[in-house]
């Protein structure tokens, strides 16, 4: 850990713009749901899409003795974050780290048991708004899309080097694009004449291979194929399904788990995860229920609660969210949490300790 380290120019420069305009979504929900189980001294919260730190720094002003454990695979999320969080520094521990890396975190931090997790899904408005980062189609920059800029293939990698049949399951998986093959073989009779590189190049590729009559409607025609490529760049669907049930299991009992979803693909696991965990697995007919069959959650929200009128006309980007959650019913054998997170232990060259105090761990649990 490079201890003492002060923020990068990039972040001093970025952060108080980035703070200014971000509006964490459905705040004031999410921190209800969250709150009552964070109320006792030591409790200890999560925050696996750290982002920007919006939701995570309403949770630590509402609960002075809240210690909160902050995970984000964008190391430039996590820079943001721990100048948004300063003031709780001593109260804080950041981690470099993709969502479903989180069990060896906690073990790593000395932390058996947590009282709250939360999640929000999906691309950030930080990397939306990046021009370097290739996630918006909005505007001409390198196909990049990784989440985590220091790994993994690039989604110009993919759309050069994926057969047809490879993309068009990508594309209709991922993007629920009707018109998948059909792009698929474009792209691949394209790059053999010269590899893709730039989104204007894929976006004008898209809007030339699909009716005229969706090139008129629905938004951009290239919408679907970028959330595909940026799915499955970042393995965003893989990594939900690998993250929720690690989650859970590691609540306390009464601890909490929130999640808010932002597309039907990452909406519908949840849902059924939530479900499976809410439901007993005894059949329905039996006059009894059997020794742990019983369901091991409660189901928090009613369905998938969205935004409500004035959050949706203060911030449009909330009209896709969808927030579910449930609690960990009791049970005899789970360990309470441990209170204060161990000290973070260095994992790569690539870790930065961006803020002192000392107690502002940052460690990097990345797969190498």
């Amino acid at each position: 850990m490079d201890g003492g380290r002060p923020l990068t120019t990039w972040a001093e420069d970025r952060a108080q713009e980035a703070a200014d305009r971000h509006v964490s979504v459905m705040l004031e929900r999410c921190t209800e749901v969250l709150s009552p189980a964070l109320r006792h001294p030591g409790a200890v919260s999560v925050d696996l899409t750290l982002g920007m730190g919006g939701h995570a720094a309403e949770l630590l002003r509402r609960h002075p003795g809240l210690r909160l454990v902050g995970m984000d695979r964008d190391p430039r999320a996590l820079e943001l974050a721990a100048h948004r969080l300063h003031e709780f520094a001593d109260r804080v521990t950041l981690v470099h780290s993709v969502s479903d890396g989180f069990a060896d975190a906690l073990d790593d931090l000395g932390l058996q048991a947590v009282d709250a997790v939360f999640l929000d899904l999906g691309v950030s408005s930080l990397q939306l708004d990046d021009d370097d980062r290739g996630f918006s189609y909005a505007r001409d920059t390198a196909l990049d899309m990784r989440m985590d800029p220091t790994t993994g293939r690039t989604a110009a990698e993919l759309l050069n080097t994926l057969s047809h049949s490879e993309l068009t399951r990508i594309l209709r998986v991922y993007g629920e694009e009707r018109f998948a093959p059909r792009i698929a073989s474009a792209i691949v009779r394209e790059r053999d004449g010269e590899p893709f590189t730039n989104s204007a190049r894929l976006v004008d590729l898209v809007r030339a291979n699909v009716p005229a009559a969706t090139r008129r409607t629905g938004g951009n025609p290239a919408k679907r194929t970028f959330q595909a490529l940026r799915i499955a760049v970042n393995d965003e669907l893989g990594v939900v399904e690998r993250t929720l049930p690690a989650a859970f299991e590691r609540l306390a009992p009464d601890g909490r788990l929130a999640v808010l979803t932002f597309h039907s693909l990452e909406d519908r696991i949840t849902k059924t995860v939530l479900r499976q965990l809410s439901t007993s697995s005894a059949p329905p007919d039996l006059p009894f229920v059997p020794a742990g069959s019983g369901p091991r959650a409660e189901l928090l929200t009613r369905g998938g609660e969205q935004a409500d009128e004035v959050e949706l006309a203060q911030n449009p980007r909330s009209a896709s969210a969808r927030l579910r959650a449930v609690r960990r019913l009791p049970d005899e054998d789970r360990p309470r949490p441990s209170g204060r997170p161990a000290a973070a232990r260095p994992r790569t060259r690539h870790e930065t300790r961006p803020l002192e105090p000392s107690e502002f761990g940052t460690t990097d649990r990345r797969t190498p």
